[in-house]
């Protein structure tokens, strides 16, 4: 597949995702198992969570997203329990593609601005 229609899929897949989570729909786009179970975990926390794109970058068979995902903390994310509180985390992920399927992923993530967001850890005191 070409980097354009790299950038497509990725595009179509994100559409997807945020509609529908299921097991159908993530082995129509992933046969990554490891991306699978990140997002069952992080929709169990932040149910109906989704990844608002700002920059997409492809070349060859990788696609990098620079993205904001938005949610609600409603279940428990690594034993802290839900807080209710809406999150918005700024990341990464780098998503490798073969025979019209996501095959690898790297995922970075402001994992700081989370664990502060939902309470799990103090704001930084302001300096003077």
């Amino acid at each position: 597949m070409s980097s354009q229609t790299n950038k497509q899929f990725i595009r179509e897949y994100l559409e997807a995702i945020r509609k529908d989570k299921n097991p159908e729909t993530l082995d129509k786009y992933i046969a990554d198992e490891h991306l699978k179970q990140h997002i069952a975990m992080f929709d169990a926390a932040f149910p109906g969570y989704w990844m608002e794109e700002v920059d997409l970058i492809a070349e060859d068979d990788r696609v990098v997203i620079r993205a904001i995902v938005h949610g609600v903390q409603k279940g428990s994310l690594m034993g802290i329990p839900a807080s209710g509180k809406t999150v918005r985390i700024e990341g990464c992920v780098i998503y490798r593609i073969a025979n019209n399927k996501i095959v690898e992923t790297w995922i970075l993530a402001d994992m700081p601005a989370l664990l502060e967001q939902i309470g799990a850890m103090p704001v930084p005191a302001a300096q003077s």
